[in-house]
């Protein structure tokens, strides 16, 4: 079957390692309850916030990545290393999962606070061990906010035959990928959680969101362009931006909610972020294509050091995702048990960002180190 995608340049784009370093430093102050600093991430704003970011450069990294792999090297090669891949997030995961649930435990117990272990959905594991940590090794028991990596997990696995159909039939897959985000919102698919509930990220729905990410790395921003550099889009785009700006605030302040009809007030709150609601999907689509039209490839300051803490931030994502999940309890229980001022909100932001950046500077510096070859001992003369 013929390859009807269109793969990015080669080279680095650092757009997408600014946006996801971005999404990272979002997601973590986000994670923060009663946090004043979270009011610079875009969740305020609109209908969409940072997870939306991860999610769509998700789908577009394994896109760019590995259908290049695939079209030099086959179906088998890129197939495994997605899986590979998705082993490594898997790994990852885990480790984060036990590490997270110490830490919880060990500040209950620090500041004789059990409520603790029932805010950060942990409490079961305390009191049955054995069946949740197996319900969370299959990915069904997600403690609070470690909600995201198990989404990937699981659309990596199911990645390679999808990636396989894209390259040869791009619209087709993103029609089906729609037409099945459009039927579990109607029957209400979902993958049941532990010990109740289901996934918070429904897979069903938000695998349109990572598929929408890939079908724009392989050729579908250009099928886009004349939309989206159309002005009759500027407006329309720019309009329901403000229009979801209006919504998010009369959500934020009661008093503006109370303005409205009540008709147009439920229809958009709560934000119904488990099914990925129409209204927030478009919210992230039109930003997408704001930033497609008005922030270049090559645009030069990306380069510059102003940018280079969120481009390693995203080049390292995994890493510095974990480390803000793990850091957002401890700056949590900060801002609970030792002081909530201003002050505090904006000390525990800047250090946890600091911190993960330094992370992030380390496993570059670690992967470049071992990267480096050492040259062969110089072979001792000898004299006759």
């Amino acid at each position: 079957m013929k390859i009807r995608t269109i793969l990015p340049p080669k080279g680095r784009d650092y757009r997408l390692d600014v946006l996801r370093g971005f999404a990272n430093w979002a997601i973590y102050l986000d994670h923060i309850p009663n946090n004043a600093v979270n009011w610079l991430t875009q969740r305020n704003y609109g209908f969409s916030d940072a997870a939306d970011l991860f999610v769509f450069i998700s789908g577009y990294t394994a896109s760019f990545v590995y259908g290049r792999m695939m079209l030099d090297r086959g179906f088998t090669i890129a197939g495994t290393r997605l899986i590979r891949r998705a082993w490594q997030i898997y790994v990852a995961h885990i480790i984060l999962f036990v590490m997270y649930i110490a830490e919880i435990g060990y500040l209950a117990k620090r500041y004789a606070d059990p409520n603790l272990q029932n805010e950060f959905n942990v409490a079961g594991f305390m009191a049955n061990p054995a069946e949740t940590l197996y319900q969370g090794l299959i990915l069904a028991f997600k403690p609070v906010n470690m909600d995201v990596l198990p989404l990937y997990i699981l659309l990596m696995v199911v990645f390679p035959p999808v990636l396989w159909t894209m390259l040869r039939l791009p619209n087709l897959t993103l029609a089906a990928s729609f037409l099945l985000y459009l039927a579990a919102r109607h029957f209400e698919w979902n993958l049941a959680a532990f010990p109740t509930g289901y996934w918070y990220f429904n897979p069903f729905c938000w695998q349109f969101l990572f598929l929408f990410g890939g079908w724009f790395a392989l050729g579908g921003s250009i099928v886009a362009r004349p939309l989206i550099r159309s002005r009759a889009m500027l407006w329309l785009g720019l309009a329901y931006l403000l229009f979801a700006f209006v919504m998010t605030m009369a959500e934020r302040f009661p008093e503006i909610g109370r303005a409205m009809p009540v008709w147009l007030f439920d229809a958009f709150n709560p934000n119904d972020k488990t099914n990925l609601a129409p209204y927030r999907l478009l919210h992230f689509i039109v930003l997408a294509f704001f930033i497609n039209r008005f922030l270049p490839r090559d645009w030069p300051p990306l380069e510059r050091p102003l940018f280079q803490p969120l481009v390693k931030c995203g080049q390292q994502s995994l890493e510095v995702f974990c480390t803000g999940v793990f850091l957002a309890v401890g700056a949590h229980v900060v801002l609970v048990e030792v002081s909530d001022s201003i002050w505090m909100q904006i000390v525990v932001s800047v250090v946890g960002i600091a911190l993960m950046t330094a992370v992030a500077y380390y496993r570059s510096w670690s992967k470049a180190a071992d990267k480096k070859k050492t040259p062969p001992p110089a072979m001792a003369r000898t004299n006759g």
